[in-house]
C-alpha cells in the first residue's frame, strides 16, 4: 500500500468555502485564543513590522521621506530617492522584479507572507482580535455574547470594542495618508478645519471607513474572496513547496483518545479538532493545502500542545512539503525554482544598471508647433524649439545646453536667460538653433546637444533640424 492509499480525503470540501453555508449565508468565525512558540514569534514579528509601519512617515533619509507614494502628484520617494512619471520604466522593472520575487518566494515557502507579514493579517489577528479577546473573552464567550439578549453588559462590551476598533482605524487611515501625501500635509489637515482641505478630510473619512469595515465585519473574507495573491497561490504551489502541512502518514487513521483500541493501529491524530477551532479562516488543515490557508501557524501551536499532553512528539502539523512528508526528503532546489531564480537575477541586474545610469535631469526638446525654418539676413537657417527641463533632485540646479555637433551650429535661448530649475520642479523655455545655410545639406539634419551641470555632461539629446534642400540635391535623390 503506497502513501496516497493511507490518506483518503473527501474532495467535496473544495467545492465550498468554510465561511459560507449551503444557503450562501456567511458563517461567522470564532477562532480560539492562541498560544504557543510560533504565536510568540508572530507577536515579536508583528511588533517590529507595525513599529516600522507607524514610524515610516517620520523617518528621513538625507532630509527626505523614507517612503512616499504620492499618486496624486505622481511623485514617489523610495529610500530617500525621488522617482517621477518620467521614471516609468524604472517603476515597471521594479514591479516586475517584485512580482517575480513573490512568485519565487511562494513556490519555495508557500503563503508565509500572508500569515506573518501581510498588514491585513497582522492587524486582524494580532491587534483587533486581541482586543476582542480582552473585551469579549475567548471563542465560546463570544458565541454566548452574540446569542444573548441585548442588555447593559452586552451594549457596554460591544460599544467599547467598536469604539476602540474605530480609533485604531482612524490611526491607520492617518498613517496611510501620511505615506501618500507626506506627514507634513497630513498634520496640516489634522490641525485645520475640514473646510480648509475638504478633499483631504474626505479621504481620511473614506480610509477610516474602509479599515473599520474590513476589521470589524469583513475580516477573513479579504483573504478568502478578495486577495488576488490567494488565488495566485493555486497555480504557484508545487508539491515541493514548504507550507503548513498535516503529516497524514503519522496522523492517520484518526482515533479519539478514549476510543483507541489496542488491537488496532491508529495514528497520532486524536481528532480533537483544535486545529480547526483556532484557524482564523475556518479550514481543516488535515484535508490538505487549501487556498484559504494563510500559513499563520495557529494550527501548529494547537496541535503541538495536544501532542505534548498525550506524550507524542510535536510536528504532526508543521512546515513541510507534500513530497517531504510522502518521501521523507525535502527538496528546495527544483527546476522551477532555478528558472524563477535566473529570471529574478536578470531582472535585478537590469534594475541595478538602470538605477546606476539614471540621470537626475530629464530634458525634452521639440520644434515649436506650426513652424518650419527661417532664413536670416546674415546667411543662417534657424529652427525654434520648445525645451522642458525636469529636476528630479531636491535642490535647485543650474544647467547649460551646448551644441556637440555639427560644429558650426549655435544654440541660444530666446529670452537670453540661463537655465535654473528649482528642486523637484521644472523649467521651460524657447530656444533656437541656427546653422549656416551653406552647411545645411539635408532636409533633416540631426543636431546633437549636450546638457551640462557644473561642467559635467548629464544628458545628450538628438534633435531634428529642418532646412531647405537645393534643387541639385533633389535631382540627385
Amino acid at each position: 500500500m503506497n502513501a496516497e492509499d493511507l490518506y483518503q480525503v473527501d474532495e467535496e470540501y473544495r467545492n465550498s468555502i468554510a465561511t459560507v453555508d449551503q444557503k450562501g449565508k456567511r458563517i461567522w468565525i470564532y477562532p480560539k485564543k492562541l498560544k504557543g512558540n510560533y504565536h510568540g514569534w508572530r507577536i515579536a514579528v508583528t511588533t517590529f513590522l507595525l513599529g516600522v509601519l507607524f514610524a515610516g512617515p517620520f523617518l528621513r533619509i538625507n532630509g527626505q521621506p523614507f517612503l512616499l507614494l504620492n499618486i496624486f502628484e505622481r511623485k514617489f520617494i523610495i529610500l530617500g530617492q525621488a522617482f517621477w512619471p518620467q521614471d516609468f520604466i524604472l517603476l515597471a522593472i521594479t514591479l516586475i522584479t517584485f512580482f517575480v520575487f513573490i512568485i519565487l518566494f511562494t513556490v519555495v515557502f508557500g503563503r508565509v507572507w500572508c500569515g506573518w507579514m501581510c498588514p491585513q493579517t497582522l492587524f486582524m489577528e494580532m491587534v483587533f482580535r486581541k482586543i476582542e479577546y480582552a473585551i469579549e473573552g475567548d471563542a465560546a464567550a463570544q458565541r454566548r455574547l452574540d446569542k444573548a439578549a441585548w442588555n447593559s453588559g452586552k451594549i457596554a462590551k460591544k460599544l467599547s470594542k467598536h469604539l476602540i476598533f474605530l480609533a485604531i482605524s482612524i490611526l491607520i487611515a492617518h498613517t496611510v495618508m501620511a505615506y501618500m501625501i507626506g506627514i507634513e500635509k497630513t498634520w496640516s489637515i489634522i490641525q485645520h478645519s475640514p473646510k480648509e482641505n475638504l478633499a483631504g478630510f474626505l479621504g481620511l473619512i473614506a480610509f477610516t471607513g474602509i479599515f473599520y469595515g474590513v476589521y470589524a465585519r469583513f475580516r477573513e473574507q479579504a483573504c478568502i474572496a478578495v486577495c488576488p495573491y490567494g488565488r495566485l497561490q493555486g497555480v504557484l504551489l508545487i508539491k515541493d513547496s514548504i507550507v503548513v502541512a498535516y503529516d497524514w502518514l503519522r496522523g492517520e487513521p484518526r482515533s479519539h483518545l478514549k476510543k483507541k483500541k489496542s488491537d488496532v493501529k491508529s495514528g497520532d491524530c486524536i481528532d480533537c479538532k483544535l486545529c480547526v477551532h483556532v484557524c482564523p479562516t475556518g479550514i481543516d488543515i488535515r484535508q490538505g493545502t487549501q487556498l484559504e490557508c494563510v500559513n499563520c501557524t495557529a494550527c501548529i501551536d494547537a496541535c503541538d500542545e495536544v501532542m505534548l499532553k498525550i506524550g507524542k512528539p510535536k510536528g504532526l502539523i508543521r512546515f513541510a512539503s507534500y513530497n517531504s512528508i510522502k518521501d521523507g526528503i525535502q527538496k528546495i532546489i527544483t527546476p522551477r525554482v532555478i528558472g524563477y531564480s535566473v529570471v529574478l537575477v536578470l531582472l535585478l541586474a537590469v534594475l541595478s544598471f538602470t538605477l546606476a545610469t539614471r540621470s537626475d535631469v530629464e530634458t525634452t526638446m521639440f520644434k515649436v508647433p506650426g513652424t518650419l525654418y527661417q532664413r536670416t539676413t546674415d546667411g543662417y537657417i534657424t529652427n525654434l524649439y520648445n525645451v522642458e527641463f525636469i529636476n528630479k533632485t531636491f535642490e535647485t540646479i543650474s544647467l547649460e545646453a551646448k551644441i556637440e555637433s555639427p560644429a558650426t551650429a549655435m544654440l541660444d535661448r530666446v529670452d537670453g536667460k540661463g537655465v535654473i530649475i528649482p528642486g523637484e520642479g521644472m523649467a521651460r523655455g524657447i530656444f533656437f538653433i541656427r546653422i549656416p545655410e551653406a552647411d545645411v545639406t539635408n532636409a533633416r539634419t540631426v543636431v546633437k546637444i549636450g546638457i551640462y551641470q557644473e561642467g559635467r555632461r548629464v544628458e545628450t539629446l538628438n534633435v531634428k533640424f529642418i532646412g531647405p534642400v537645393s534643387r541639385s540635391t533633389d535631382l540627385k535623390r
